[in-house]
């Protein structure tokens, strides 16, 4: 009985598969590396205000200092004050995240709740997830995402008090994915 060697043709099949594969993989890794969803619910990134928010569906005025930041990056703003609990930590947990992701990969504003800072006072007014009293801190995450019609818009998400180190870094690096895959197609 002979033998016959089959390997050789084995290996170039394999190693095609093996390519298929890892490309494949790749390219869905792309397409769905964003851990959160645009649209309309309480986890979404939100491009007009979302389903919990009394103005539910309504377009959002994004402050003009916000936009131009906007062409560069996405953004993390950090609104509280310097002597409650919940605000230091959030602070803390914002410059954790910083120090994870890079100073350079996102913006930071990291603004005083203060009556006299028509900034901070003007962003509870816009980035408020429910539109009802204010409680600090206030996170706010800006990035570019796509609408449902596929033109890119600015989209967000926010909360107010402590949200910890993990939700931030999750919004965040997904505001820089998002950033990357759109900021070519946006017309600022």
């Amino acid at each position: 009985m002979e033998l016959v060697d089959i390997s050789h043709p084995l290996s170039y099949n394999l190693a095609a598969l093996v390519a298929g594969l890892v490309l494949a993989t790749g390219l869905i890794g792309t397409v769905s590396a964003a851990e959160y969803l645009v649209g309309p619910d309480p986890d979404d990134w939100w491009t007009v205000y979302p389903d919990h928010h009394p103005g539910a569906g309504s377009e959002v005025d994004h402050p003009s200092w916000v936009l131009e930041l906007l062409e560069d990056g996405p953004i993390l703003i950090l609104d509280h004050s310097t002597n409650c609990e919940a605000c230091i930590k959030q602070e803390e947990a914002a410059n954790a995240v910083l120090e994870e992701v890079g100073e350079d990969a996102i913006a930071f504003e990291n603004l005083i709740a203060d009556p006299n800072n028509e900034r901070a006072n003007a962003l509870f007014e816009i980035y408020d997830p429910n539109a009802g009293t204010w409680y600090i801190p206030l996170t706010v995450i800006i990035t570019l995402v796509e609408d449902e019609e596929g033109n890119v818009v600015v989209g967000w998400h926010s909360g107010e008090g402590e949200t910890g180190e993990d939700w931030l870094l999750s919004y965040v690096e997904d505001a820089i994915q998002y950033h990357e895959e759109n900021v070519g197609d946006w017309d600022a």
